[in-house]
């Protein structure tokens, strides 16, 4: 429940534990004897002091019969994992990845990563992993986010920022273009300025193959076949073209490439874009006219267009929409993503990610190596170079990858063909997981750290207008329970040396001041950031050279990132889904997620207020696909795919696509939506498949 802020007990100023649009909220002590914290308003410019119910449950995470609160270690007699001491639960650790480091290279030890660790942790982790372990096998599961929209960005803008404007200015401009986002049940706060755009005379046009709550309030819908969101960009574009409403004094003063990229869109004309999506020309002709008849617009795409194994080229042709029409490097326009995780965007930036280090510099650039070796006081050719992706990481466990340290991931839902990840994972010889909560992930490891929360440490974040925020400790953590930054600080002594260990303080501000360093001159620089300047300010926007440098809310209102500062187009064709239906699987799945549950569902599945409103999975579908099957609202299906099967309660609506189900992906068990999704990836950004493969649905038993 939110709270009035008027009481006299001091409040915290600090930030939600969730999503990426990182609501500004407050703490302060409940009252009572369990010593618990109550959510306050707090008029923060993102949020306006609105939360959505899993902000305002958020402290039930705090609670000792929730999460971890001492380390545990799995015993050779019982094969069960039991209370250990941290000398001992370290100690095994460090011997563990020692070994199979002396015993197989530094690339048999594999990091895997999360999107919800502060900047300074993740900072910590990818320096961790090449100073300490000396690996290239370093990932992180917001490569399952926004990776394609970030390697699009790359390409097009020489820059990736999820929105290169504050969210506030999509209430202001003209028309809005929606594509693959259900954001009234993933960032409900946010909505506030879709209405205000319609307040305000906009327009709204939402792309989803299902008629969501988002959906309803839009001005146009456009509910395309999963899988070909790319064709439908094209097919907007072609008519852009066509109807000569293409912004040619744009294109030739601030961009590259026009002549291929129009050569290529002309191939998709309205007809056979209609015959690939299943959206009707009328419908298609209508927003190309919503679109361009507005004095300036944006494109906002996420997961539904991005989690595809051409997601990289989908973004690109949005971004190629946008530019072709002049909406793109000026005031109330552009193309943005919407960030999933809570430092999805900061997460990558100092790198967690395999091919990128601190500052969004790329691994492979000698310049780029030397500047952050000189930081880390090491040599540059010491640094290993690019590792593997995301899901490749994942799949080489127990082959060439032998041990495991993740911190604040939980692949065994969140990932693609999860329960072969899941085999995986039993494969290797060591697996350690520092986490607040006991993941199923966890309860596969040999060891598990038990760590600090939100509410329980002071760190940056940088949510997904690349706003830099500062989270600040409100509480102390349980006695047992310590900082992932002491847990990298020990693991570097017991592997390295004491000296080694200097180069992890414990401290997170003493973090930031490092990365400051090593993020300047970078694409994301944060050197001219501190904490005092994020806390004086709401936030800092990157990039931020100097500390007199008032940070940068809208990026490209002079010049693009690249060098000769021109948006590049990029050419780009519809190709088909990696995987088509056919007689075997004549339906298609496509997956999400609800408003009640977050991601993998580790921590919202065990806040009683969350897990009432969505205790389970289900399975989507239209009233005809039901009637064919023979099932009712309620009833038990299994879904097939080729990789596995998951069985839940049918939920019959008209609201859907009738050759079409959808499945939420927060739970583990029989109903494991991840079980079937397709791990083909991305050829850029190495993002898999996730939103659209093909399956049978079948009644599981009999009907109720």
């Amino acid at each position: 429940m939110l709270i009035d802020a008027s009481a006299s007990a001091p409040v915290t100023p600090t930030h939600c534990p969730y999503c990426s649009l990182q609501c500004g909220m407050g703490l302060r002590a409940a009252g009572g004897s369990d010593g618990g914290l109550e959510v306050v308003a707090r008029d923060f410019p993102v949020n306006g002091g609105a939360l959505c119910g899993k902000g305002s449950s958020a402290p039930a995470l705090l609670s000792r019969g929730l999460r971890l609160t001492e380390p545990l270690v799995r015993r050779a007699a019982t094969g069960l994992l039991e209370p250990a001491t941290w000398g001992e639960a370290l100690e095994l650790v460090a011997e563990r990845l020692g070994s199979v480091r002396q015993g197989y290279g530094a690339d048999a030890v594999g990091v895997f990563g999360g999107g919800g660790l502060t900047n300074e942790k993740a900072y910590a982790l990818g320096k961790f992993a090449r100073v300490v372990l000396g690996t290239s096998q370093i990932d992180y599961n917001g490569r399952f986010c926004m990776s394609s929209a970030a390697a699009a960005h790359q390409r097009a803008f020489g820059v990736d920022r999820g929105l290169p404007f504050p969210l506030a200015d999509v209430a202001r401009t003209g028309c809005v273009i929606l594509a693959g986002s259900n954001l009234a049940e993933t960032m409900p706060p946010a909505v506030r300025y879709l209405r205000e755009l319609r307040e305000n005379g906009g327009k709204l046009i939402v792309i989803d193959p299902r008629r969501t709550k988002t959906a309803e309030l839009a001005d146009l819908h456009l509910a395309p076949r999963p899988g070909t969101d790319l064709a439908l960009a094209l097919g907007l574009l072609h008519l852009v073209v066509a109807q000569g409403r293409a912004d040619e004094e744009f294109i030739r003063e601030r961009t590259s490439g026009w002549e291929a990229a129009r050569a290529a869109v002309m191939a998709h004309w309205p007809e056979l874009v209609e015959k690939i999506t299943g959206v009707p020309v009328p419908q298609l002709r209508a927003a190309v006219a919503m679109f361009c008849d507005a004095p300036d617009g944006m494109v906002l795409t996420a997961r539904g267009a991005e989690q595809h194994a051409k997601g990289t080229d989908t973004v690109g042709a949005w971004i190629n929409f946008c530019l072709a029409t002049g909406r793109a490097g000026r005031p109330l326009s552009g193309y943005g993503c919407l960030t999933g995780q809570g430092n999805g965007q900061g997460g990558r930036e100092h790198g967690q990610k395999a091919d990128q280090l601190p500052g969004y510099r790329k691994l492979a650039d000698p310049a780029a190596r030397a500047h952050v070796a000189g930081v880390w006081g090491v040599e540059a050719d010491s640094l290993p170079g690019p590792g593997r992706s995301a899901y490749e990481l994942l799949d080489a466990l127990g082959g060439e990858v032998k041990a495991l340290l993740v911190m604040g991931s939980n692949p065994v839902v969140s990932a693609p063909r999860a329960a072969h990840i899941e085999g995986r994972l039993r494969a290797l010889d060591f697996l350690a997981v520092a986490d607040v909560v006991l993941s199923e992930t966890a309860e596969l490891a040999d060891v598990v750290l038990p760590v600090t929360q939100w509410a329980e440490e002071t760190g940056t974040m940088t949510n997904l207008e690349g706003r830099v925020l500062l989270r600040r400790a409100a509480i102390t953590p349980p006695e047992h329970v310590r900082s992932d930054l002491e847990v990298l600080n020990s693991l570097a002594r017991m592997l390295g040396s004491e000296s080694a260990a200097k180069g992890f303080p414990v401290d997170p501000e003493e973090v930031f001041e490092e990365l400051r360093l090593a993020s300047a001159g970078g694409a994301a620089d944060y050197s001219g950031i501190s904490y005092a300047r994020i806390e004086a300010e709401d936030g800092v926007f990157w990039p931020c050279p100097e500390e007199g440098h008032p940070g940068t809310p809208r990026l490209f209102l002079d010049r693009f990132a690249t060098k000769d500062g021109r948006a590049r187009f990029v050419e780009v064709t519809h190709r088909e889904p990696d995987e088509e239906t056919d007689a075997d699987y004549p339906v298609v799945l496509t997956t999400g997620r609800v408003l009640a549950q977050y991601q993998s569902g580790a921590q919202t599945r065990r806040v009683p207020e969350l897990n009432a409103a969505a205790p389970g999975p289900y399975v989507e579908m239209h009233p005809l696909l039901a009637g064919r099957i023979g099932v009712g609202d309620g009833d038990a299906v299994t879904v097939t795919s080729r990789r596995g099967r998951a069985t839940a309660p049918a939920r019959v609506t008209g609201a859907i696509r009738s050759d079409t189900v959808f499945m939420p992906f927060h739970w583990a068990g029989e109903g494991r939506a991840n079980n079937l999704t397709n791990p083909a990836l991305d050829p850029v950004s190495k993002m898999p498949e996730f939103k659209a493969c093909a399956v049978r649905v079948e009644r599981a038993g009999p009907a109720r």
